[in-house]
């Protein structure tokens, strides 16, 4: 560390170099927090979280009880211990509740001040944070299982919709309205996903073993369908046989440069793929768990290098390294099945979702010089006080003895 920052200080190498060297050791040292705790609200399973990227501040969590909860994760005590407290709540007593099962939910990319989320009960609302009440309502006619935003158009405000129908709707926020529908899969739609590099561009995950992705701008249909075997890339071909996975595909994640995509299927692999040619780059994760019936929300690191993937795998979440497949460690905490987890880029902190309730904080642990640092602070401001204080001090003693 210490030749990162004097050859950062001499102009040898670019700071860049040092963040991400710090930002992957802190990743290589996360561990659950016992100093934080998150407030326990939802009283089932917890099956979705976001984190803004405005602030890097406010979290949101959707449960299986159609319960939405926002919470702040800064700490303000000035203590290690503390808890994020939920600061407002869309609860069972709210007349604008979800009936059913919040499947995602997703803060607006350039403001807190909305978020969106569906539900099983075949609604998507957009919801107004200062008044928690609801400012657009999209209806469907089967079971939403996944939306998303793009976390970067500037030219158009849709958001991408999964249900169990095989068709993608796309519902435009300007004009509150459906306005289009992609055709291509067989079965139910469980995972969206937007690109972060290309604004039009559009992933989308079946139960049909099948990804596909679209220019939305095109009306002739998807641009291709991954296949896993790296066949032929022709329309014909695509259309008949390729196949991303041998089982549902039920998770999808773009690398934060868009260049890459990550999927996950019940067929208990993960698979990277290049997104602009479709290829299969056969990157060997192992088996990685996966009984999901529904999307599964996995996440990838930011700002390291080498990049990271974090995918809730049973009661725990497994690490791997993005291009080399090499299992890191196995984050153990929660005590049923993990749904969801989010990475906090600013912070390189991790949270995770389960069936248990609970939302766990995983922390990058202080490195034993920094701790020894605070521990030597804290003998000497106890040794000062004990030499201030009469109480403490005998009065038999001499100095002459």
């Amino acid at each position: 560390m210490l030749g990162f920052l004097t050859a950062r200080q001499a102009g040898l190498d670019d700071p860049l170099r040092l963040r991400r060297a710090e930002s992957t050791r802190r990743v290589l040292n996360l561990k659950l927090n016992p100093d934080r705790d998150v407030d326990r609200i939802h009283g089932n399973g917890i099956n979705s979280i976001d984190i803004e990227t405005i602030e890097g501040r406010y979290m949101l969590s959707g449960g299986a009880d159609g319960v939405i909860v926002i919470y702040d994760l800064e700490n303000y005590s000035g203590k290690p211990q503390y808890t994020c407290k939920a600061v407002c709540t869309v609860g069972r007593s709210n007349r604008h509740v979800h009936k059913f099962s919040v499947e995602t939910v997703l803060w607006y990319p350039y403001d807190t001040g909305m978020f969106v989320s569906s539900s099983f009960d075949k609604t998507m609302k957009v919801w107004d944070t200062e008044t928690l009440k609801p400012a657009e309502v999209f209806e469907f006619e089967s079971n939403i299982y996944n939306h998303h935003l793009s976390p970067i158009a500037r030219k158009h405000s849709l958001i991408a919709v999964g249900t169990k129908n095989p068709k993608i709707q796309l519902c435009d926020l300007k004009s509150g309205s459906k306005i289009h529908v992609l055709q291509g899969h067989k079965a139910e739609v469980l995972s969206v996903r937007w690109s972060p590099r290309y604004e039009h561009i559009l992933a989308t995950a079946s139960a049909d073993s099948k990804v596909k992705v679209w220019d939305v701008r095109r009306a002739s249909g998807s641009l291709f369908s991954l296949d896993q075997d790296n066949g032929d890339k022709s329309k014909s071909s695509s259309e008949a046989v390729n196949t991303a996975h041998n089982g549902r595909v039920n998770g999808l994640s773009f690398t934060s440069d868009g260049l890459f995509l990550l999927t996950t299927g019940t067929d208990d692999r993960m698979r990277l793929w290049n997104s602009a040619t479709g290829e299969n780059t056969l990157v060997n994760y192992g088996k990685v768990c996966n009984e999901s019936r529904k999307g599964l929300q996995f996440t990838v690191s930011q700002g390291c290098s080498p990049e990271f993937v974090f995918v809730p795998c049973g009661s725990s979440v497994a690490v791997y390294v993005l291009h080399t497949g090499e299992l890191v460690t196995m984050l153990r905490g929660h005590y049923n099945n993990v749904d969801c987890c989010k990475f906090h880029p600013d912070h390189q902190e991790l949270y995770s979702g389960g069936k248990d309730g609970n939302i766990l904080a995983w922390v990058p642990v202080l490195r034993a010089s920094d701790m020894e640092e605070e521990s030597d602070q804290k003998n000497k401001g106890a040794a000062d006080s004990s030499a201030g204080n009469r109480a403490l001090q005998d009065a038999w003693s001499s100095d002459e003895d």
